[in-house]
């Protein structure tokens, strides 16, 4: 096999879709595992659609994933540029050679004149295509009505007759009838190329040996291996990925899902476990796993092992998975992985102190802040109905709560561990008609002014000695 290349061709048009890091994913893993090589090409020829800044999103995204290209816009690479707006000269003298070879031919049919033949192929109920106006036109007389500015485009002359087929990575062998097909414009009137034809240029030029791409462009081919076969070019093999879906099987969409890849980073989603998640979507692993890393996913992948049917997008699923990866992460790297999370006025040294206690409670990145934002907290606000344990009257809450607080009291600054003030909590359980249950419930509201905290003494050791009497005193005063 000479050296695989795959490559992503997203378009500058708005937010980085999630999609695009679903079939990236699956580019690079073929081509990491093949000791391939992954670029990345902007497809920018939308000229009214394209967005300044979407392109800068596209690259900080694909990195924050780890998802690393070895060729593309802003790294360079042997076959730039990696723009398609900068490339037209490269997509013109190709367009040049087709026109020699009688394979593409000029065509001057209006907006109007087009919108009506689709019409009436809506009424006899025939496939929508070019009805070919301008194809048996003379040579001679397309190229003068070019040279007198006549608004033209150009089209590909496809077989009326025939078929085109390819074995499908994923999906096995494809047919399509050229009839159906019809003749598909290659330059637009704006002297840009059309995507069907740009990018069979750019991966006859940028020698792709692999197109892995989304089914959605199943139907676009057979355009595609047509050009290979006139421009006498080697056509590389084909794969379509299933299409991520909505709970209703539609196209997954921003209506109905978060499709920014940004909006992920932002919740606080770690990119390994993104990439777990769109793993799974569109492939199994050989031992059934759900859980797995990028380089088990290289190592284990097969074309074979890729779903035919759209998955569906639950982000649920992806949630359990952010926990579990939450969970596999040393304190220090998930301590610095919430950096961006933890409000500026937060002491980081106390946020060392209380990530150890709440790893096992983050389901996201983003949760750290509304978990333990108590334990940075001057004062709390307490529900009374939360500290008065059912069966208990106020006074019987008072008195406890001060028992608690002479008790912890007495311990020194080195005692004040959670070993120790479970034991004073679990003496005072023993001297009192309260259960361990209801009495650690009241102190736990006491200290924290919530019922789910991380486990209560490993809490008060966090909060510290002075912090702690000063929140029982609090709430028995609340109870006054």
């Amino acid at each position: 096999m000479p050296q695989v290349r795959v490559r992503i061709a997203p378009s500058p048009t708005g937010v980085a879709h999630v999609g695009t890091a679903y079939v990236s994913l699956f580019n690079y893993a073929f081509a990491k595992q093949k000791n391939g090589k992954f670029i990345l090409r902007v497809e920018d020829t939308d000229i009214r659609r394209n967005i300044k800044k979407a392109e800068r999103i596209i690259f900080s995204a694909l990195k924050w994933l780890g998802l690393e290209y070895d060729e593309g816009p802003d790294i360079g690479g042997p076959f730039s540029p990696y723009r398609q707006s900068e490339r037209l000269d490269i997509y013109k003298r190709y367009v040049k050679t087709l026109l020699d070879q009688g394979r593409a031919y000029y065509c001057f049919c209006s907006p109007e004149r087009l919108a009506a033949v689709r019409k009436r192929q809506q009424r006899e109920k025939k496939p929508p295509m070019y009805d070919g106006c301008c194809r048996k036109m003379n040579v001679e007389e397309a190229e003068e009505r070019v040279k007198a500015g006549q608004k033209h485009v150009v089209r590909l002359k496809v077989p009326t007759t025939g078929e085109t087929k390819w074995d499908d990575l994923v999906r096995g062998q494809i047919i399509f009838q050229n009839a159906t097909i019809g003749d598909f414009v290659i330059l637009k009137s704006n002297g840009y190329p059309t995507y069907n034809f740009a990018v069979v240029v750019d991966d006859v030029e940028m020698e792709i040996s692999h197109v892995v791409r989304a089914e959605e462009h199943i139907s676009n081919t057979p355009k595609q291996l047509l050009l290979y076969e006139y421009l006498h070019k080697k056509a590389p093999k084909f794969g379509h990925l299933p299409l991520l879906r909505n709970k209703d099987r539609s196209k997954i969409s921003k209506r109905k899902n978060p499709v920014s890849l940004m909006w992920y980073k932002e919740q606080g989603y770690l990119p390994e476990a993104l990439l777990n998640f769109l793993a799974l979507l569109g492939w199994s692993h050989p031992e059934g796993k759900d859980v797995f890393d990028l380089s088990e996913f290289i190592k284990c992948f097969t074309f074979e092992r890729v779903s035919k049917t759209g998955p569906i997008f639950d982000l649920q699923k992806l949630d359990w998975l952010n926990g579990q990866y939450i969970r596999k992460l040393s304190i220090e790297d998930l301590t610095q992985r919430l950096r961006p999370f933890v409000p500026k006025n937060w002491d980081f040294d106390l946020v060392r102190k209380v990530v150890p206690l709440e790893q096992e409670r983050l389901v996201l990145l983003s949760d750290f802040p509304r978990l333990a934002g108590f334990f940075f907290q001057e004062s709390l606000e307490y529900n009374k109905d939360l500290l008065i344990q059912k069966g208990k009257t106020t006074k019987e809450t008072k008195d406890l709560l001060s028992a608690l607080s002479s008790q912890l009291s007495a311990l020194s600054y080195q005692d004040w561990t959670a070993d120790k003030l479970e034991e004073v909590g679990r003496r005072l359980v023993k001297k009192t008609d309260w259960s361990s249950r209801d009495l650690f419930m009241t102190l736990r509201v006491a200290v924290s002014g919530k019922t789910a905290t991380p486990p209560l003494f490993e809490t008060m050791e966090v909060l510290g000695k002075e912090k702690t009497l000063r929140r029982i005193k609090e709430a028995i005063e609340n109870l006054s």
